[in-house]
């Protein structure tokens, strides 16, 4: 009793403590595999920032593209400027040359100025004047000369600058008119007054055709380099003007946008709107992941399958230990019940109490019968010694398993009959020839025999059957007795393994013939399998490779002696 409550306690520590490495072994994967992808979303988080930091760059790069030419503007002296224009109508020459490297750029068509805060478009009195880049000077306009883009220009800058004037603390102001034009306008800060516009006509087409594309190929690259495609997008116009690769057509329902980068006081209606493929450091960064999470799948595969073989053994030594007990238990009892009753009736035969003739030969026929039950019990018990020890010797030689069933048959017949069973043996005729060891081969029969008397209760039938099959011998015993259950038909060939049932508690046995049976065919290069069915019967079947399919009397006569020969020598050397 002690034994079973110490069993199921230490069983129960067993599951715990499965229960707590599984649990540890589920929290650190998770803590792995949350880990590896934090990692990999910081790592595309990082490339997109990246990015989004290159678009606001590119931004910054296309203002100072508009401004490069009037930085200049902010060191000349405005009051000046207004002084020469009233007394000549004209530039200093050095605001020229400014207004002239400006005209030379690809970017603008003309330039156009009008003095003082008025839209001279809209007021007769006041001319427009146009500059000239090769006299370098400013030349009236005629009014149906100027463009309509001019005047909208001046239009905007005017309402712009009046409403800043009085705050304003830089001595020019850039107006822009969407992508049309570009207008800046020259402020008396100590007056507190405007000198004049000066508008700038954008060339659409070098702006997009030639600056745009080139500049975003050369900042972000083909989509393959740079994991990112940007469009440049009129969204008044709902139309994309370029991008930085033209494989990639826009689509929102094919390319999520990922960032939106307006031009800060310019182009206003103008975007660039980039979406986020997969970078090269993106790729590596995924294909990183993909590599731990394999490691890490069969890191924790193996250690699970540790864990779980590390319970699987202990429970199985434990069940083991637990059958040995019941065994030693087991075994002392039947050792001690032969002995007690051939000490009982060899003590009454010494006392000389009993001098009957016919009680004398019931008293030593009880001590003969528990004597070769006892000598059984030893033989067994040194069997599976010889096997743990390895000391088991197999001595092969050419045999046909119908002469040795056959003889099995005989020798068993007298007894399987006397418990009122009906024995019977089907060979087939002749079979080839099996190297095997005979009394290996007898000691299995007789093992099987035995078990199909002890475990059947209702109908009372065994049949040894031999037959011959493609390049191998085999040897059934079949019964109709109780069967073996499913679960137990892989545990019955382990030793102190016993079927539970109520069967097997009124049989007596030590769960050691079967054991012993698995570990014989083995030794002799065979197989057995096991068909069983509850209630109908069990069928085990042991087969041997074939040595040779025809071989005469005398054929055999010569390898036997050989192989008897061969086996002498062995055990001389050994």
């Amino acid at each position: 009793m002690e034994f079973l409550k110490s069993y199921h306690r230490q069983n129960r520590l067993r599951w715990i403590f499965l229960g707590i490495g599984i649990v540890a072994v589920l929290a650190l994967t998770t803590l792995n595999v949350y880990s590896l992808y934090a990692l990999r979303q910081s790592t595309i988080d990082s490339a997109k920032d990246n990015k989004k930091n290159q678009l606001e760059e590119f931004t910054d790069q296309v203002r100072n593209r508009f401004s490069s030419p009037f930085m200049n503007l902010v060191k000349l002296n405005t009051e000046q400027l207004q002084n020469t224009w009233n007394a000549s109508s004209n530039f200093p020459r050095r605001y020229n040359k400014v207004l002239s490297e400006a005209l030379s750029d690809s970017l603008f068509t003309s330039i156009h100025f009008i003095p003082q805060n008025i839209n001279a478009c809209h007021d007769d009195s006041a001319p427009v004047y146009k500059f000239d880049s090769e006299s370098e000077v400013f030349l009236p306009e005629n009014e149906n000369n100027i463009p309509q883009i001019v005047c909208d220009g001046f239009s905007l800058a005017v309402s712009r600058t009046q409403v800043a004037l009085n705050e304003y603390k830089w001595n020019n102001r850039v107006t822009f008119d969407a992508h049309r034009s570009m207008t800046v306008s020259l402020i008396n800060l100590k007056e507190k007054s405007v000198v004049g516009h000066i508008n700038l006509v954008i060339d659409r087409d070098y702006m997009v055709n030639d600056y745009f594309e080139r500049e975003l190929r050369k900042q972000f690259g083909t989509a393959d380099e740079s994991g990112v495609v940007v469009w440049l997008r009129d969204w008044m116009q709902d139309e994309i003007l370029t991008s930085s690769d033209h494989r990639y057509v826009y689509n929102r329902d094919v390319y999520e946008i990922d960032f939106r980068q307006g031009f800060p006081n310019l182009l206003d209606n103008w975007v660039l709107h980039a979406t986020f493929l997969e970078s090269p450091t993106v790729a590596a960064s995924n294909a990183s992941l993909t590599r731990n999470l394999i490691v890490l799948g069969f890191a924790v595969f193996a250690l699970f399958g540790a864990l779980v073989f590390m319970f699987i053994n202990a429970q199985r030594e434990r069940e083991l230990a637990q059958r040995q007990a019941g065994f030693l238990a087991n075994i002392t009892h039947e050792l001690k019940t032969p002995l007690a009753v051939m000490q009982a009736a060899g003590e009454n035969i010494s006392d000389g109490r009993v001098t009957d003739g016919n009680r004398l030969r019931t008293y030593g026929d009880h001590i003969y019968e528990e004597a070769i039950r006892l000598r059984k019990m030893i033989e067994k018990l040194l069997d599976v010694a010889r096997v743990d020890a390895g000391q088991n010797v197999v001595e092969l030689a050419p045999f046909q398993l119908d002469e040795i069933a056959e003889n099995v048959y005989r020798s068993s017949k007298d007894f399987v009959e006397s418990k009122g069973f009906r024995f019977e043996i089907n060979t087939g005729g002749k079979v080839p020839f099996v190297m095997v060891d005979a009394d290996h081969v007898e000691t299995i029969l007789k093992n099987l025999i035995e078990n199909a008397v002890k475990y059947s209760s209702d109908e009372k039938y065994i049949l040894i059957d031999v037959r011959n099959l493609n390049g191998s011998v085999a040897v059934s015993v079949t019964d109709k007795g109780d069967g073996i259950p499913k679960k137990s038909q892989k545990l019955i060939f382990e030793k102190f393994y016993r079927v539970e049932g109520d069967l097997t508690v009124k049989t007596k046995g030590h769960g050691l013939g079967l054991a012993i049976v698995k570990n014989l065919v083995e030794m002799n290069g065979g197989n057995i399998s096991l068909e069983s069915t509850p209630v109908k019967g069990s069928t085990f079947t042991i087969t041997f490779p074939v040595l040779v399919q025809e071989m005469g009397s005398s054929e055999a006569a010569k390898r036997t002696g050989a192989a008897e020969k061969l086996n002498r020598e062995e055990e001389y050397v050994g």
